[in-house]
């Protein structure tokens, strides 16, 4: 009997021993980094997981070049990795052949669903800029960020979930999905980027509040809640919120499908939000995360769900 993993392949018709590899590389990568968006993903029929495991694959593995804790390589070396791995992609999404599993099956994914090579080159932007720019004004600045590694992960899903409405009309909830999903791991993750010398939430915003880097990082540090930073992350924690209802509209949008895969990441992702709240914004100095009970009860019906679509198709 075959594996989850080697199913997924057969059902996508991908036979070639060294493709079939690729793919199982970044499936590995989103079952080891990314529990929601794997948990989502088993819901999509298993034809559509392979292309999903690239994409997040690929992504992984930009980001690991530039957020690896453990590597002490300067920016300069490594926005040069960064544009080694553009240049070996642009060559992968022409036809080359690459020695790099994730741009292997990255390229593969794209040929068969037709997505526009714009979106990956604007994500290797946004890579780039990890590398130099360690804070943002305001969100119109952060906005330029998070075009290139959110919005865009939303386009490049769509040719893969397919939609039930021409996909210009569906292409603007997809993009708010991706940028309300980043905002949510900005405000999960926003000790651990302080220790990279990062802070993505907008200086404008938290000055409204009296709160600024060095404010965060003392909480940090002393693990001591304060007051003007739990105005400051209730104030960003509602901005979100209200991107998840922009985006909201996108999920009823998709193939019938799909729609279970979205929805429980939809649900699971602003999860994140209600543990934030619960842990009375005093989450500077952990990282906070949906319960697994929560996730299942997210995830059996929407599995349910899931049975019921891919029979009526």
């Amino acid at each position: 009997m075959p594996s989850p993993g080697q199913a997924e392949l057969d059902a996508a018709g991908i036979t070639d021993p060294a493709l079939r590899a690729a793919y199982a590389s970044c499936r590995e990568l989103n079952a080891r980094h990314g529990r929601t968006y794997f948990l989502a993903t088993r819901l999509l029929p298993r034809a559509r997981r392979p292309a999903v495991h690239a994409l997040y694959g690929f992504a992984r593995y930009a980001d690991e070049i530039v957020d690896d804790l453990g590597d002490q390589r300067p920016p300069a070396e490594k926005a040069a990795r960064l544009d080694d791995l553009s240049a070996e992609l642009e060559r992968a999404l022409a036809g080359g052949p690459s020695d790099r599993a994730v741009l292997t099956a990255l390229a593969d994914t794209a040929r068969r669903y037709d997505i526009d090579g714009r979106h990956f080159t604007a994500f290797m932007a946004s890579m780039r800029m990890d590398t130099h720019v360690t804070g943002y004004a305001t969100f119109d600045d952060l906005g330029v960020y998070v075009h290139g590694s959110a919005a865009v992960i939303g386009l490049q899903m769509l040719p893969i979930l397919g939609t039930s409405v021409p996909r210009a009309e569906a292409e603007g909830p997809a993009a708010a999905l991706g940028v309300a999903f980043q905002i949510t791991n900005f405000l999960r993750d926003i000790g651990e980027d302080l220790d990279r010398g990062r802070l993505y939430l907008p200086a404008e915003e938290l000055a409204a509040f009296g709160v600024d880097r060095d404010l965060l990082t003392w909480c940090r540090h002393t693990r001591r809640p304060d007051r003007r930073v739990r105005r400051a992350l209730a104030h960003l924690v509602a901005h979100t919120r209200a991107v998840y209802r922009r985006a909201a509209p996108g999920v009823a949008m998709l193939e019938p499908v799909s729609r279970a895969c979205i929805a429980c990441a939809f649900r699971l992702y602003r999860g994140i939000l209600d543990e934030i709240e619960a842990a009375d914004y005093h989450v500077l100095h952990r990282r906070v995360s949906v319960p697994a009970r929560t996730r299942a009860a997210v995830a059996l019906p929407g599995m349910l769900r899931a049975v019921v679509a891919r029979a009526r198709s």
